[in-house]
Formats: structure tokens, sequence, C-alpha cells
């Protein structure tokens, strides 16, 4: 019986905002000192935060001004991102920016974050020329920083092969039998033997049930019912199913040490009598217990009784080509052939392009 398999993914997101700066009375702030900077309102890219910085008197140089990004949050994880931005001056006589230059770097986070937002993500001007410019007017500048952020996003650890199972409403519903105080009864002769059920519950639990015991149908009327093709071990547990949403121990440890039989079949009767949460719960077992003689079994059925999620682990799990030559030996297998070609061809096609990526 193979183990359980987890899974996560990673896929690349970029974010990517501009922000606006507006100074007024730059004269004002003439003769700050070097490394003194005027720091924007913070805005978020990406879920962290940045500020521009303008600095009238230089970062390390006298008689420049210079222009940088700054992060200011700290994050608790280590994540890896690509930052560029794009920092830019307005021109104020023609309403365009103009790019100081784009700066490409990596923002690793929280340890050495510092060390990555220093002179290397700004840009300087000579003081003289920048005075003179289109860019300063009315002792106001305006500064443009477009920052796309791109990180990686991990998504959540979940089982490869899962399948989630509905949970229980059985309390739900025998409240309801409860409330109606209804006692009727009804027998059904399944393979020889005999099972005696309550009507009411067999209606809230399956519409199948419901249509057959309250319908218009000749057996609406009849207190005995046989049952046909199906085994009475199957039936006893869809009973024991339908009374107390959950499997007879005997089958539970069946499937526990692999023998997957039981289950097969129950599959079979709940999707026949439409007891969904059974069907979802017997998809959810045999995908648990998938292997090499067990595949084509499970994926003729998942075929014929329309499990979408089911069928397409098995054709998954047969996709590498080692796994293909030993399951196509296998009964099983020849079995599928005959009873489900489709999914064989589905295997095929999954096992060709696995080859060729």
């Amino acid at each position: 019986m193979p183990t359980p398999t987890t899974v996560s993914t990673c896929m690349p997101v970029t974010d990517q905002r501009t922000h606006v700066f507006h100074i007024f009375g730059y004269r004002e702030y003439r003769g700050m000192g070097i490394g003194e900077f005027i720091r924007s309102g913070a805005f978020s890219v990406g879920g962290h935060e940045f500020a521009i910085a303008f600095y009238p008197d230089g970062y390390n140089l006298r008689d420049y001004i210079f222009i940088r990004l700054e992060l200011l949050s700290k994050d608790d994880d280590h994540t890896k991102a690509r930052v560029c931005c794009d920092l830019r001056l307005l021109d104020h006589t023609t309403g365009l920016p103009y790019s100081l230059g784009k700066i490409g770097l990596t923002m690793l986070s929280p340890a050495n974050h510092t060390s990555r937002f220093n002179e290397f993500t700004g840009r300087s001007m000579e003081r003289r020329k920048f005075e003179a410019s289109p860019y300063l007017q009315d002792d106001h500048l305006t500064i443009e920083c477009v920052v796309t952020l791109k990180q990686p996003r991990v998504s959540k650890t979940e089982f490869l092969h899962g399948i989630e199972v509905p949970p229980s409403n059985i309390k739900e519903q025998l409240g309801e039998l409860l409330d109606a105080e209804i006692r009727e009864d009804v027998t059904f002769s399944v393979g020889g033997e005999t099972f005696a059920a309550s009507r009411k519950v067999l209606a809230l639990r399956s519409p199948v049930f419901k249509a057959e015991l309250y319908g218009p149908m000749r057996e609406a009327r009849a207190q005995h019912l046989t049952i046909e093709d199906m085994q009475p071990a199957v039936f006893r547990a869809l009973l024991h199913f339908i009374n107390t949403d959950s499997l007879p121990a005997d089958v539970d440890d069946q499937h526990h040490g692999g023998d997957c039989e039981m289950i097969w079949h129950l599959l079979e009767a709940a999707d026949r009598y439409a007891v969904d949460r059974l069907k979802v719960l017997c998809e959810s077992i045999l995908c648990k217990n998938l292997d090499v003689e067990t595949v084509s079994t499970t994926l003729g059925l998942a075929c014929q009784h329309n499990c979408e999620r089911l069928r397409d682990i098995c054709v998954q799990f047969v996709s590498s080509p080692h796994v293909m030559d030993a399951v196509v030996a296998t009964q099983g297998y020849k079995d599928l052939k005959t009873t489900c070609p489709s999914a064989v061809i589905a295997m095929f096609e999954k096992t060709m392009r696995f080859n060729n990526t």
C-alpha cells in the first residue's frame, strides 16, 4: 500500500504600484545635511511596505540631490523577492515624468533587508542642474516611484491523492425523523437474506429509496422488496452507513488492511442509491489504497460511476513508465480493456505526455 504523499505548489506572483510624492517648500529643506532625508507616506506592494526617501543635500555626495526607495516592513518569514523600481521626476511644464533610471534588486527579509536598501536603491542629480530644471517649479517638486515586485507564492500543503469527504449530517436528518415520529418498516430480500429497515430513514438518506418507497411506483405500496445484483454483505454495509453514517467495523478493518473489494462494491451501491457521502468516502479510501494490482479496477469503476477526481488520480498514478509496464501485466488491466477502453486510452495518453516532458 503506498504511503500518503503531500504536495505544495510555488507560483510567481507580480504586483505593481505607483506612488506619487509631492514636496512643497523645497528651499526650506536645503541645509539639512548629507544623509538627512524626508520620507513619504508608506505604500504597500505585494504585502510589503515601502516609502520614498528624498535627500535635499545628498546621500553621501555634497551638491547633489538623492532619491531612493526604502523598505519599511520587517517580515517574519524569509521571503525572497525581486524588486524593480523606476524613480521619476515630474516635468511641470509638460506634465510628463522623467526617469532617473530603473533599479533592480533582490529583497531578502528580515535579516538583511537594510543592506539591500541603501545607496544601491537610489538615483542622484546634480543640485545646480536640478534647481534650474522644469522639475522644480515654485519650490515644488513631484517624485514618482513605480515599484514592481515579483515573489514566489507557495500554496498550503495538501495530500496529493486526497479527496475531501463531506461532513456528516445524520444528526440533522435523524432530528427530522424524530420530529415526524414515523415508525413504518419495510423488509428487503437480498441474496436469500432478509433485512428490516425504516422507510423514513431510507427516504431521508437516499433520494432513490425515497422515490421507490414514497413515489408512484409499485414498490411504494409493498412491505417486502427484493433487491437484485447485490451481495448481502454489501447491502448490510449500505444499511449500516445509512443508519449510522459510518462503515461497519469489519469493512473498515478490511480496507485498512489493503482489501479494496468491499469498497469497490460499496461504491457501486452508493452510486446506485445516490448516497453521495458514502460514494465520496469510498473514493477517498480507494485513492489511498492504489497499487499496481488495484488501480485498473478502481479506474474502471471511476469511469463507470462518474468519479472524475478518482479517475484523474488513477491516471496520474500510472503516468510514469515503470508503473504502467507493471499495470499492463495485471489481470485487472486485461479486464479494463474490455469494460472501459476509454480509460486505457487516457492512461496511455498521460504516459506519453509524461515521457515527452
